[in-house]
């Protein structure tokens, strides 16, 4: 068996992930509970899920160019 070391095994957890704050932030932005330091909170979580998917997508990119 071959696994690949990295990101891309952690792949759909950080997909997943990403979508459910994108869509709480979403939706919270839109009631009277939103405020400045709830939404730093959320860009702090959502950052570096974003940078991870940004990987997985390069890796995946290069996986497919390479073969």
């Amino acid at each position: 068996m071959i696994t690949s070391p990295g990101l891309p095994q952690y792949g759909a957890a950080v997909v997943v992930g990403l979508i459910a704050l994108l869509s709480l932030k979403e939706v919270l932005s839109a009631t009277g509970h939103w405020s400045k330091s709830l939404s730093s909170s959320f860009n702090l979580a959502i950052m570096p899920l974003l940078l991870c998917f940004v990987a997985i997508i390069g890796y995946q990119i290069t996986t497919i160019i390479s073969a």
